[in-house]
């Protein structure tokens, strides 16, 4: 297989997905004989290792997309090994999936005593996306979120340890962000506190650092609502950043602090075109009254909103405003209900799982 494709010469772009077969070998064998290989995506790939390969595009390689997925040979401390490969890269993505969020559960990337002072170039990285990894006590890629001045797109799904002053100061190395998805669940920060490691203090460096921003998504997981400060996020916090950067997509999930005054704030954005409320237990049909008042929204999409009725999806009918409403699982209103709410509508009244609500993919079978 990987044999015949390393006698490609002009081979830009390898995309492995599901290939139990494939070794370290053969990723080997690839990039030697493929020498304008820009782009490398290995996703569940679970023979494949550090071995050579990675030595080898460190040293001779120009990669300018890597994409590591569920590969259980593949550590986050082994992709270190990359070295001055991380000058050249624009996107990379690391991924594991598993249990690790809950008690007891170990994360299969960590090794206990590695060293994590790192003298790596990554200037050129505009994509990056760090998904369920544990980088506390030891930095591991954490230390990408200190180096990176040139990011567009930042993903940071369930990294535990991040630290709040990195954050900040990534926000503002960082002026052309044009996207970021912060999924977040709650810990025991420094300061003593259980909730979720981000601040009001980093929205407000969003705020005033990157005048760029235009997508976000605020993911919050495992947040009673019973105790609202295990968001480390206000509503005002939130409103501040959408009225303050050109945000025209935004996704709310998990957002017990968002009440219908919220909703109010959202409605003077002068951008926004399309937000997704997911699992927002606060906000009501007067919330449906106050959003559909902003100038420029066309979509919107609400997912397990519990106290959004048909009442509120007639405010929207009234409008006619809506290019796309999208409704899943939201047990108060009927399919009746969502009838000319907007010119296109998708209805389902199936209850959606916590994992696939909130990006969460449990560890694979077999």
């Amino acid at each position: 297989g990987l044999g015949y494709l390393a006698e490609c010469k002009k081979l830009r772009s390898l995309r492995l997905n599901h290939a139990p077969a494939v070794t370290s070998t053969g990723i080997f064998r690839v990039a030697v004989g493929c020498r304008y290989l820009s782009v490398l995506h290995l996703v569940d790939c679970t023979a494949v290792d550090s071995r050579e390969w990675l030595e080898y595009l460190r040293r001779y390689g120009s990669l300018g997309e890597l994409v590591v997925k569920d590969c259980d040979g593949i550590s986050q401390y082994d992709l270190l090994k990359f070295g001055r490969g991380w000058s050249n890269l624009q996107k990379f993505e690391f991924e594991i999936n598993g249990n690790y969020w809950m008690p007891g559960a170990c994360d299969p990337s960590y090794v206990s005593g590695y060293p994590y002072s790192y003298d790596i170039c990554c200037d050129n990285l505009k994509d990056l996306r760090l998904a369920h990894i544990i980088t506390e006590p030891e930095i591991g890629l954490r230390f990408l979120l200190g180096k990176c001045k040139a990011l567009e797109k930042l993903y940071l799904e369930y990294v535990i340890g991040l630290n709040e002053n990195e954050m900040i100061a990534l926000f503002q190395r960082c002026s052309n962000l044009k996207t970021i998805s912060l999924r977040l669940m709650p810990l025991r920060c420094e300061d003593g506190e259980f909730r979720t490691p981000l601040t009001d203090a980093s929205l407000k460096a969003l705020a005033l650092s990157c005048p760029m921003l235009q997508v976000v998504e605020l993911t919050f997981t495992f947040c009673d609502p019973i105790y609202p400060t295990e968001i480390g996020f206000t509503q005002e916090g939130i409103i501040t950043l959408i009225q303050s950067c050109p945000i025209r997509a935004l996704v709310l999930n998990g957002a017990s602090i968002f009440y219908d005054e919220g909703m109010k704030g959202l409605s003077s954005s002068q951008f926004l075109e399309k937000l997704e409320l997911v699992d927002c237990r606060s906000i009501t049909d007067a919330g449906m009254n106050f959003i559909i008042q902003a100038p420029c929204l066309s979509s919107l999409t609400l997912r397990k909103c519990k106290r959004v009725t048909d009442d509120g999806m007639a405010a929207l009918a009234r409008a006619q405003k809506l290019e796309l409403l999208i409704v899943i699982g939201c047990r108060r209103i009927s399919q009746e209900g969502v009838q000319r709410a907007a010119k296109s509508v998708h209805y389902s009244g199936e209850a959606e799982s916590h994992d696939s609500l909130k990006g969460m993919i449990a560890k694979r079978k077999g």
